[in-house]
C-alpha cells in the first residue's frame, strides 16, 4: 500500500484522504467508537470502503505516529474552539442578554404587567 495513492499529507493536523473532504481523524474517530467498516461508511457514504479500510490499515501499520495525529488534532481543535470563544465571547453575550430580555418580556406582557400599545419599554 502506498500511502501516497490514499492520503494527501497537508500539514501535522491535517491528513485528508484523497479526492474527499473527509480526514483520516474522522474515520478514525468513529472507529475508536467501536463501528465496523461497513457502519462507518454510513457515516461518509460518498467514500469508498476501499478507503475506509485503506486508512484503518494506515492506523494499524503507524499506530504510534498515528496516536501522536490524533493528539495533535485534538490539541488544535480545542486551541481553535478557545480561540473563537474569546473572540466571539461579546458577541455571545450580547445574544444571550438580547434572549433573556426577550423572556422577560414575553412573561411580563403575559402576566399583565406590561402592555406593549400603552407601556413604555423598560
Amino acid at each position: 500500500m502506498d500511502v501516497q495513492d490514499y492520503f494527501e499529507f497537508i500539514d501535522e493536523t491535517s491528513i485528508r484522504i484523497k479526492g474527499h473532504r473527509v480526514y483520516i481523524d474522522e474515520v478514525l474517530e468513529e472507529r475508536l467508537q467501536g463501528k465496523e467498516p461497513e457502519e462507518i461508511l454510513c457515516c461518509f457514504p460518498r467514500l469508498p470502503l476501499e478507503k475506509i479500510y485503506a486508512t484503518l490499515l494506515y492506523y494499524e501499520a503507524n499506530k504510534t505516529e498515528v496516536e501522536a495525529y490524533l493528539e495533535r488534532v485534538k490539541q488544535h481543535k480545542r486551541k481553535s474552539e478557545k480561540e473563537w470563544q474569546r473572540t466571539q465571547g461579546p458577541t455571545l453575550l450580547f445574544i444571550e442578554e438580547r434572549e433573556r430580555r426577550r423572556k422577560e418580556r414575553a412573561e411580563q406582557i403575559a402576566s399583565g404587567k406590561f402592555d406593549p400599545l400603552w407601556d413604555e419599554p423598560a
